[in-house]
């Protein structure tokens, strides 16, 4: 989703644009603003901003993102936006990963920046934050046709992807951070050797399953690269780099630490206090606090894996931001077009998953985006990033069947939104679980927890997308493709919505699917104030 969060001061050439990518971390909020060239395509980082605001700050009690920490943030993200004005940025980009999906007053802290900053922040998936990291690294470095492991260390999580210049072969995000187990896993200082031994033992055990994932994906003789992003590795390596080299390489890009030295860092820094830590050369106050679980989380996933070297890659999350905007608008058709059709693969991989049944989905999605595509204009204005939710939740809207045919419409909301659905933002995810899930039975209601808790405007793209998945699922009520097609005509005059279906068998009455429609057609009436009048093109040769 982009958000145009201010008006050039100058139009940008039809070559070029000027995209802002804001990643809002645990620990810290990162700018990145380039400049695309269109033609290429390729783009060209101008500057950067960072700052560290410890948005992972909870309060104790409630879980709750604190009051300071929120005001860092907002104060932050102005200084981002002021900054991106000033280079007349024409897009902001702004993504939200796990402090605030997290936190209960997550959803609230992204309405507040809507509100004060004007920044319209896209909640993203770990997943998805993994997928993300992966374009960012793979926009940067040549694959070479290798397989290879990116190792990610936030404040929050720990991305671990495989993947080669294909694809990512498995994504996988895991609640071990280097803020997060500072805060909640140390509490000596120097740490002592008790609470050292907890945490290496907890860091294994967490990354075991996606480690032993990892390597069930390699293939016979593969032996992997490992790349290293984000602020805590990077710190790691410039530390390294200073120790060695006497100075610090520019750029980081490229640079090489062995598990060796990595395993002598980490004996350095158990040893010291924080004062000494920030001593070093090339550590900072606020990293110094954070760099033991850091490297800690590093070191055992390097050992786990087998790993014996790791190189730096700059490109992260805000770059791979910025790769998927350019997919997502067409920009990008040489080595990375596999990754446009993201999002309609994952739809069908979570389809399978659950037996959906593809052909009878893909009939009710076909009739879904007819009826969207003949409508709009006149019964809305909603546009392709709705038509791509509607046509989503048209293929899973059954998938609940899989755990149960009662109440199925609740399961498939249930199954979609804690699906591995890349591509979307968790916002998205939402939407497309509330359409599914109102496809029949009750309309939604505030009543309902997971509907009452969304802003109007995702409220609004519900009620209007659900409506017509109704009317889409009561055309092929037999599961056998009875209807062949369905054309519109709406009567603005008499407030009339004439459907005229066109019937697969002329010497078939389709009465169950004229009954079903007309029993599901009372939502889409009235919402939209009018009446539906069906008819069956071969009753009327």
């Amino acid at each position: 989703m982009l958000n145009s969060n201010f008006p050039s001061k100058k139009r940008m050439s039809e070559e070029t644009c000027t995209i802002a990518a804001i990643d809002i971390g645990t620990n810290s909020i990162h700018m990145v603003i380039v400049e695309v060239d269109k033609t290429l395509p390729a783009f060209t980082i101008i500057s950067r901003e960072k700052d560290t605001v410890r948005l992972g700050e909870r309060e104790p009690k409630t879980g709750n993102l604190s009051e300071a920490a929120i005001k860092r943030s907002l104060a932050s993200l102005r200084r981002c936006k002021d900054l991106a004005e000033s280079f007349n940025v024409e897009h902001i980009i702004a993504a939200a990963t796990s402090a605030t999906r997290e936190a209960p007053n997550g959803l609230d802290f992204i309405w507040q920046v809507q509100a004060e900053v004007g920044i319209t922040i896209n909640l993203i998936s770990g997943y998805e934050e993994a997928r993300r990291i992966y374009l960012g690294v793979l926009s940067g470095m040549d694959f070479q046709e290798k397989p290879h492991v990116i190792i990610d260390i936030g404040g929050g999580s720990t991305e671990i992807v495989l993947a080669d210049s294909q694809e990512p072969r498995f994504l996988s995000s895991t609640k071990v951070g280097a803020v997060r187990l500072t805060n909640e896993l140390i509490s000596t200082d120097p740490i002592d050797e008790k609470e050292l031994t907890y945490l290496q033992a907890y860091v294994r055990g967490m990354l075991e399953r996606p480690i032993d994932e990892v390597k069930r994906k390699l293939k016979p003789g593969e032996i992997p690269q490992a790349v290293g992003t984000s602020g805590t590795i990077e710190t790691l390596v410039a530390l390294h780099a200073m120790q060695t080299l006497g100075e610090l390489p520019s750029p980081l890009q490229g640079y090489q630490m062995s598990r060796q030295d990595l395993k002598d860092m980490v004996k350095q820094f158990v040893s010291l206090t924080y004062e000494e830590r920030v001593n070093l050369s090339g550590m900072s106050e606020k990293r110094a606090e954070i760099i033991v679980a850091g490297a800690v989380i590093l070191l055992e996933a390097m050992t786990m894996l087998n790993l014996e070297t790791i190189t730096i890659c700059e490109r992260a999350l805000r770059e791979g931001m910025i790769v998927d905007w350019m997919l997502n608008n067409g920009l990008i058709e040489n080595r990375l077009s596999f990754q446009t059709e993201v999002r309609q693969r994952s739809v069908y991989k979570i389809a399978r998953k659950y037996k959906v049944d593809l052909g009878y989905g893909e009939q009710v999605a076909g009739f879904a985006v007819s009826l969207f595509d003949q409508l709009l204009g006149t019964l809305h204005n909603w546009g392709k990033p709705e038509r791509e939710l509607l046509w989503s939740a048209a293929i899973l809207h059954n998938c609940g069947v899989y755990i149960s045919h009662s109440s199925h419409h609740k399961h498939s909301y249930y199954l979609i939104r804690h699906a591995e659905l890349l591509g979307f933002t968790e916002m998205e995810i939402e939407t497309i679980a509330n359409i599914a899930r109102y496809h029949r039975k009750s309309t939604p209601k505030k009543k309902h927890t997971a509907y009452s808790k969304l802003p109007d405007n995702y409220r609004k793209q519900i009620k209007h997308l659900s409506a017509i998945l109704r009317l889409a699922v009561a055309l092929d009520r037999r599961n056998i493709g009875a209807i062949k097609d369905v054309h519109c005509k709406y009567d603005q005059e008499y407030q009339k919505l004439h459907l005229h279906l066109i019937p697969s068998n002329t010497k078939d009455d389709c009465s169950l699917e004229l009954w079903n429609l007309d029993y599901k057609k009372v939502v889409f009436e009235d919402l939209y104030d009018l009446k539906i009048m069906a008819t069956l093109e071969s009753n009327n040769v």
